[in-house]
């Protein structure tokens, strides 16, 4: 059975292969990311589950996600379509993402699950739901959609 982390280094291969130098940096610095946070877990032997990566893949594209926004607003076109560029490249190693229409489902059951009425008692639907989730969707658009259902 295939790691995302493994799937990381074999795609890092192939880039040098084909001699693809944005892709290679891209994954190069996802690499990093991902061993820095297996030794804040577990030490410098510590590895990540699938979870665990798929939790830093989210992370670096909510990075380049702020810096497009950021860019865009100084009008650095360049700059915000090189960070489109690895966002697509991070894209590959999420999951497939749930529609507008699971999501709401998970958030209901989670809703039911804990008997929350109100927005107070959002913290707890979105733990419920973000394990239910299980790293399928970011969490800004879990808690739009939280936020909606409960009044």
């Amino acid at each position: 059975m295939t790691t995302l982390a493994n799937q990381i280094d074999a795609d890092i291969k192939q880039a040098m292969l084909k001699k693809e130098a944005e892709k290679l940096s891209v994954l190069r610095m996802l690499k990093s990311a991902v061993k820095y946070a297996a030794i804040e877990k577990g030490g410098a032997d510590a590895e990540l589950d699938d979870t665990a990566v798929i939790a830093v893949v989210r992370k670096e594209v909510k990075k380049r996600q702020d810096s497009v926004e950021s860019y865009e607003k100084a009008q650095r076109a360049d700059l915000a379509d090189k960070e489109k560029k690895e966002i697509v490249i991070l894209n590959a190693f999420l999951p497939q993402a749930m529609s507008e229409a699971e999501v709401e489902k998970i958030v209901k059951d989670a809703i039911a699950e804990t008997g929350a009425t109100t927005k107070a008692q959002m913290g707890a639907v979105m733990k419920i739901a973000q394990t239910k989730a299980a790293g399928r969707v970011d969490g800004k658009t879990l808690s739009t959609i939280v936020g909606k259902l409960l009044k």
